[in-house]
């Protein structure tokens, strides 16, 4: 009976930590939907424009280096829209993402009361320190790919044509679903350190495959690169590779430490 009354008493818990959590999603995203034109115009299609963060910066080290060539030449892009709904559903879906990002600490929050009395003492550290972690990782990877990769994809994509008979003009489900689709990969991307961590603690990856590895690793950073921004500018190629590249390097000293 004390047994049955206390797996109901964590369903009621779970169930107020469920509430909660949908609450404060509901709220930050309804906040976010208020505020269009700062999302829009200051954050989703910042990227868009000749006077983004990162383009300034590669300017102003072209000048510095006497480089010309890491100015990107940024032109104008225009975004359509071809559905009805879609700019409706965009808005909808666009600031319940950015909800779920600003939402993800309390989230994980909430998660870990609920989680954490089911730990030993000895338990808790660690499981306290995977968790900044993920989120450490996380943010940077969103980072990278916001203020690098998906400026630098995005310039090159837009302004390539087959034949100049052919303009560009980007809907906007495919700008969001590429927004979407780099941040999210390379938040995820980021994780390879916890990843190679755990792995190491069961014993299932050591460094000396990371060592042996490390020439594939480099040509699949360049390679994923390549593929990023695919343009004749070697430097632009590298400047991505590398935070890729370091990343696995991170990640074997991740392993050396676990093992």
């Amino acid at each position: 009976m004390d047994t049955e009354r206390s797996f109901w008493g964590h369903l009621e818990v779970m169930r107020w930590m469920i509430i909660r959590s949908l609450a404060v999603v509901v709220v930050l995203a309804v906040v976010l939907f208020s505020f269009k034109d700062f999302v829009f115009g200051q954050i989703i299609f910042a990227p868009c424009r000749p006077d983004f963060v990162t383009y300034r910066a590669m300017c102003r080290l072209g000048e510095l280096t006497g480089i010309a060539a890491l100015c990107p030449a940024v032109s104008h892009i225009d975004i359509i829209n071809i559905n009805l709904a879609s700019q409706l559903m965009t808005h909808l879906s666009v600031s319940f993402y950015l909800a779920i990002i600003l939402a993800l600490p309390y989230l994980m929050t909430e998660l870990w009361l609920f989680v954490s009395p089911a730990l030993y003492a000895h338990e808790r550290k660690p499981a306290v320190t995977a968790i900044v972690a993920f989120f450490f990782q996380f943010f940077l990877g969103l980072a990278l790919s916001y203020f690098l990769i998906f400026p630098l994809t995005f310039n090159f994509l837009g302004n390539y044509q087959v034949s100049p008979d052919v303009t560009n003009q980007i809907s906007l489900s495919s700008y969001i679903s590429t927004f979407n689709g780099l941040m999210f990969s390379l938040g995820l991307v980021f994780e390879m350190p916890i990843v190679a961590y755990f792995f190491a603690r069961i014993g299932v990856l050591k460094e000396t495959h990371m060592v042996r590895f490390r020439k594939i690793a480099i040509v699949a950073s360049l390679t994923l690169a390549a593929f990023i921004t695919p343009s004749t500018d070697i430097f632009t190629m590298c400047l991505v590779a590398l935070p890729l590249y370091l990343l696995y390097e991170f990640s074997r000293l991740v392993v050396r430490k676990a093992n």
